[in-house]
């Protein structure tokens, strides 16, 4: 997907940095999910989450992507990721997907969440439940595992051991590495590929990303050449942190405890990256 460029492996310094560039993100994130009511517009949330990158010193590095029009994408019911903010109101019901990130002093951040408005469907909150969880056990995975392949399985066995085969995953879009650019080296894949990948090493930091649908993982683009949704309408959720794998263990970049409240219940404990 990002072509065959190789890994940038993060000094101790450098992740330093990377830390501060999540914690910008899970706060702004933290600001564009308390913007997103019934009756707010998608620019509300965009407004929000830009808000917060401002009052900290750094930059989107969504806003001009490719030449992408915003500082966030949310993807609403059907759509996948890539939604373009704009006026579009918030319905009770609505189940979105709020991803973004952050650019300080040159490194970058990127996390994404999953909200349900209002009262949710069993449906919808179940959908939300099973994609997040199965996104911690990748990123377990990213500690207990040898090669990034573990992190893609670690997440397909999940899904399958909560539901079955009633989600479909998506493949044409996945996890990436991250650093002084928002996409690098690897593809990090949310499902079994039974392919050779890269070794799972110190200064490595990745951004994971489980995308779940509730029909078939056929999707398409729509005429604003961003916004991805299911072709059977299928209703669709993701999250994504950033992780870096360190010496001492790894860290979850775009959460302030460093993943902690939900790695330690899975055997995993996370170690802060070492200060000099």
């Amino acid at each position: 997907m990002f072509g065959r460029r190789r890994i940038e492996y993060k000094s101790d310094a450098q992740l330093r940095t990377m830390v501060r560039a999540g914690v910008v993100t899970s706060r702004a994130l933290d600001a564009a999910v308390a913007a997103a009511r019934p009756g707010a517009s998608t620019a509300d949330l965009d407004a929000a989450f830009r808000e917060v990158l401002a009052a900290n010193g750094a930059t989107s590095n969504f806003l001009g992507y490719f030449g992408y029009p915003a500082t966030v994408c949310v993807s609403v019911n059907d759509e996948v990721v890539h939604g373009i903010p704009g006026d579009r109101v918030l319905q009770e019901g609505d189940i979105l997907s709020i991803d973004g990130g952050a650019i300080v002093d040159g490194f970058n951040g990127d996390s994404a969440r999953t909200v349900i408005l209002g009262e949710p469907s069993e449906s919808d909150r179940r959908l939300s439940e099973v994609t997040r969880d199965a996104m911690w056990h990748g990123i377990a995975a990213m500690a207990t595992g040898t090669h990034v392949g573990d992190i893609g399985a670690a997440i397909e066995d999940r899904v399958r051991a909560l539901a079955g085969e009633k989600y479909g995953i998506l493949e044409d879009y996945v996890g990436h590495g991250i650093g002084s650019q928002m996409h690098m080296a690897p593809d990090v894949l949310n499902y079994r590929s039974g392919q050779k990948s890269a070794a799972l090493k110190p200064g490595m930091c990745l951004a994971i990303e489980p995308m779940l649908v509730t029909g078939g993982i056929e999707t398409k683009v729509l005429e604003d050449d961003w916004t991805v949704i299911t072709t059977d309408g299928g209703r669709a959720c993701q999250w994504e942190h950033s992780v870096a794998r360190h010496k001492g263990g790894i860290w979850v970049l775009t959460a302030e405890d460093g993943g902690a409240a939900e790695l330690e219940p899975l055997g995993v404990t996370p170690v802060p990256v070492p200060e000099p």
